[in-house]
C-alpha cells in the first residue's frame, strides 16, 4: 500500500493569493503536482479575527485561515509562529504520519529549540528554503540583521534538508554551516511563457494616463527598497542620452526612502521618469513587460528573484545588476552593470542603438534559460524527489 505524504508549507501568506513570490510558489507547487499521494497543507493569512482557524479545503489543499494583525513586516513572523503551533496540534489530533514541514524563509529559527524535540517525537521532517540572505538587506537596522542571521543558523541546525533557489545560496549554506553537515538541493524559482494579447484594457488605460508608448520605455518592477538599487538606476538613467521613458512599477509610498530619492536624484525634474505604482493584474503586467524596450533589474540581495525570471520569460532586452544571483539566472542572455558611476548610463546609451537581430538573439537566449532551468514542472518534480527521499 502506497503511503500518504503530508506536506505542510509555512511562510507564505496563503494558497492562491495574488501577492508575491512565495504565494506564487505554493500555488504552482500544488498546480503542477502529479503525485496523488501528496496532500498539501497551506494556511491562509487573514486580518479578519472572525475567520481565525476556520478550516477549509481548496482543490484538495487544507488551508485554514490564521488571523494576524496587520503590522507590516512583523505580520509574517506572527503568521509563521501561529501556523506552526496550529499544525503541531493538528498533527497530534489527527495522528498524521509521513509529515514534512516546509519552511519558506528564516523567520523564527530560535523557536525550534523548543519545537524540534516535539516534532521529532512525531517523526516530522523539516525542510528550510532560506530564500535570500535576509540579514544582508540594507533596509534592516543592525540589530534586526543580527536576529535574521541567528534565525538562519537555527533553521539550518534543526532542519533535515535545505532547498536553495540559487546555486550561490547553496554554496553559502554549505560553506557557512558545514559543521551541521546538512544535505542541500538547488531548486530555483520558476516562470511560464505567458500569452500576450494584442490589447489589454487595464494596461492601455495605464499607458494612456502616463503617456507611455510601446517599445519606447525601459521598465523596472520590484519592491521599493534600498537594496534594489533604485538610487543607482534613477541617477544613471537621468545621465543617459536616451529619449525613452523609465517606467517604475513598485509599491511606492511617500516614505523616508522616497523622500531621500527625491532629494538625491531630483527625478521630478526629468519628465522621462514615471512612477506608476503597483499593477496587480497579471495580464496587464505581462502586457506592459512585453511592450517595454528593455527591463532594468536592480536587485542585489536574495536568490533567484521572481521578477527577474518573469522578465527573462517575457522581455527581450534585460539589463541586470552585476551580482552572482543575477548572473546565475541571466548568464549570456542579458547585459550587466555595476554601481560604478557611468556603468548603467553608458550601457543604456549602448543598447539604445543595438540592432534588431542582436535583440532577438538575446531574447532567444533568455527564453532558453526558462526552458532549461526555470520551468515549473521541472521545479515541482525536483521538490517531489526531495519529499520522497525524506519520507522513505
Amino acid at each position: 500500500m502506497t503511503k500518504e505524504k503530508n506536506i505542510i508549507i509555512i511562510g507564505a501568506r496563503g494558497y492562491q493569493f495574488q501577492y508575491g513570490g512565495w504565494e506564487t510558489f505554493v500555488t504552482e507547487l500544488v498546480k503542477n503536482n502529479r503525485d496523488e499521494n501528496i496532500k498539501f497543507y497551506i494556511p491562509n493569512l487573514t486580518h479578519d479575527k472572525s475567520l481565525h482557524k476556520q478550516e477549509k479545503y481548496t482543490n484538495g489543499v487544507h488551508n485554514p485561515t490564521i488571523y494576524c494583525k496587520d503590522r507590516d513586516f512583523v505580520t509574517m513572523f506572527v503568521m509563521t509562529i501561529k501556523s506552526t503551533l496550529y499544525y503541531m496540534k493538528y498533527i497530534k489530533k489527527h495522528k498524521l504520519k509521513n509529515v514534512i514541514i516546509y519552511n519558506l524563509g528564516c523567520k523564527v529559527g530560535p523557536l525550534y529549540l523548543f519545537w524540534r524535540p516535539i516534532l521529532k517525537l512525531r517523526k516530522v521532517k523539516l525542510i528550510i528554503n532560506p530564500d535570500g540572505l535576509e540579514w544582508k538587506r540594507e533596509k534592516w537596522a543592525w540589530w534586526i540583521k543580527i536576529c535574521f542571521k541567528i534565525s538562519e543558523m537555527f533553521y539550518v541546525m534543526f532542519t533535515d534538508h535545505v532547498i536553495c533557489d540559487a546555486k550561490a545560496i547553496q554554496d553559502y549554506i554549505n560553506s557557512e554551516y558545514k559543521i551541521f553537515k546538512k544535505p542541500s538541493t538547488f531548486i530555483p524559482y520558476g516562470a511560464y511563457f505567458q500569452e500576450v494579447k494584442e490589447k489589454n484594457k487595464i494596461a492601455d488605460e495605464i499607458m494612456k494616463k502616463y503617456k507611455i508608448k510601446k517599445d519606447q520605455y525601459y521598465l523596472i518592477v520590484g519592491r521599493f527598497v534600498p537594496e534594489n538599487n533604485y538610487e543607482t538606476m534613477i541617477k544613471e538613467f537621468m545621465k543617459s542620452k536616451t529619449k525613452k521613458d523609465l517606467i517604475i512599477i513598485s509599491n511606492v509610498e511617500e516614505n523616508n526612502f522616497y523622500k531621500y530619492l527625491k532629494e538625491t536624484t531630483k527625478f521630478e525634474s526629468d519628465p522621462r521618469i514615471k512612477f506608476i505604482g503597483t499593477v496587480y493584474d497579471s495580464d496587464a503586467l505581462t502586457y506592459i513587460r512585453k511592450n517595454a524596450y528593455g527591463y532594468i533589474h536592480g536587485h542585489s540581495a536574495g536568490g533567484t528573484n521572481p521578477s527577474l525570471v518573469e522578465a527573462l520569460s517575457i522581455t527581450d532586452l534585460n539589463l541586470l545588476f552585476d551580482v552572482c544571483y543575477n548572473k546565475e539566472v541571466g548568464e549570456s542572455a542579458a547585459y550587466y552593470y555595476t554601481k560604478e558611476e557611468g556603468s548603467l548610463s553608458k550601457l543604456i546609451n549602448k543598447v539604445d542603438k543595438i540592432s534588431k537581430k542582436e535583440k532577438e538573439k538575446l531574447s532567444e537566449l533568455a527564453k532558453q534559460r526558462i526552458i532549461d532551468v526555470y520551468n515549473w514542472p521541472n521545479i515541482v518534480e525536483k521538490h517531489q524527489e526531495v519529499f520522497n527521499d525524506l519520507l522513505q
